[in-house]
């Protein structure tokens, strides 16, 4: 019970989050919000104000922001869109309403790492302990040495350089990295841990930061663009082949797997861990559901966004019913691909 709580305060947070960025652009733009849903299938319970219906729904996964006009499909041949219609508004509000909703998960995603890193250990990218015998001591590096880039991937956090060396695949590291002032270039070749199931660069980190003035928004900003990089290398992994179906999951298996798992782990440490952790899920989801909807896909928001830019092009927009159906095939496409998730998770869980 306990878990199924936690995980719908989790999604409502980030679709409520992503949700309103467009309802609030709408406004702005003069654009007829129908709609305000959180949740899918049946409503559990409704009511009006103004002229939108807000809606909670029975299954707490996704949710919907639903304009007058929106697919063009409800227009007859030659009809011109009525006031309020998405397709009345100028070109770059419907652009600015379809980017609010990843837009503002990316804002909910910072300001939940601006409170996290004024209630975790933060560990720079420094190696307080050069390991015998290790590919770094191996290259010259010495303890104390801050790690500055890997293969030109700048290091911010010492979190950083772990999710290098689990996502990689063999073949020289070079390494920049600065000692007393100074910078320094070496190339080495990490080195597998049986015990960890992993290649390691044969460092170790207490560096711990005490923030101070403003250092929390930078550092905020450093979680952020872990959680960003962290997404971005996964959807790299995923098109190239190089996941498995346990790897994947959807809303029940991040029910399950991520949200139940790492609360049962954490509980024991008091609720100041679980809540950090969970916040950590929150800022994870958040990102990962900003960038997936940004991506040029029919029916997501970067769907939307690439007939937009081609009406920025062309000088007039793509016909609406057209471009409708492809977004109404790209729906159906997202429909099937929950169901395979949810057979997915299933077969993962009773495994």
């Amino acid at each position: 019970m306990v878990t199924l709580i936690l995980f719908i305060v989790i999604f409502g947070v980030v679709v409520i989050s992503h949700e309103f960025g467009h309802f609030l652009l709408a406004k702005a733009n003069g654009i007829h919000v129908v709609e305000f849903a959180v949740g899918m299938g049946p409503n559990l319970f409704s009511f009006r104000k103004g002229d939108t219906k807000y809606s909670l729904k029975l299954l707490p996964i996704g949710g919907a922001c639903m304009f007058e006009g929106e697919d063009g499909l409800d227009l007859k041949e030659g009809e011109e869109p009525g006031a309020g219609s998405f397709l009345k508004a100028g070109v770059w509000g419907r652009i600015s309403t379809v980017v609010a909703g990843p837009f503002f998960n990316f804002i909910l995603a910072f300001l939940i790492a601006l409170i996290m890193v004024n209630m975790i250990v933060i560990r720079d990218p420094v190696a307080t302990q050069v390991v015998e015998g290790g590919a770094a001591l191996e290259a010259g590096m010495q303890d104390g040495d801050r790690i500055l880039s890997l293969n030109g991937e700048r290091m911010y956090l010492y979190e950083e350089i772990q999710l290098f060396t689990q996502l990689y695949r063999g073949g020289d590291v070079e390494v920049v990295y600065e000692r007393g002032g100074e910078t320094y270039r070496t190339v080495l070749t990490p080195k597998y841990d049986e015990s960890l199931g992993r290649y390691v660069l044969g460092i170790s980190n207490a560096e711990f930061v005490e923030l101070s003035g403003l250092d929390g928004f930078r550092y905020a900003w450093y979680e952020m663009r872990y959680s960003i990089r962290m997404t971005y290398k996964s959807l790299g992994m995923l098109l190239r082949g190089q996941v498995t179906r346990q790897d994947v999951a959807g809303p029940v298996g991040i029910a399950v797997n991520l949200v139940g798992k790492t609360y049962e782990t954490t509980r024991a440490y008091g609720w100041k861990n679980v809540l950090v952790n969970m916040m950590n899920i929150t800022l994870m989801l958040s990102v990962n559901l900003g960038i997936l909807n940004l991506l040029p896909i029919p029916a997501l928001d970067g769907g939307r966004l690439v007939f937009l830019l081609l009406e920025v092009v062309r000088g007039k927009p793509i016909p609406p019913e057209k471009e409708g159906m492809v977004h109404f095939v790209g729906l159906m496409f997202f429909m099937a691909l929950m169901v395979l998730l949810l057979f997915n998770d299933l077969s993962n869980i009773f495994a």
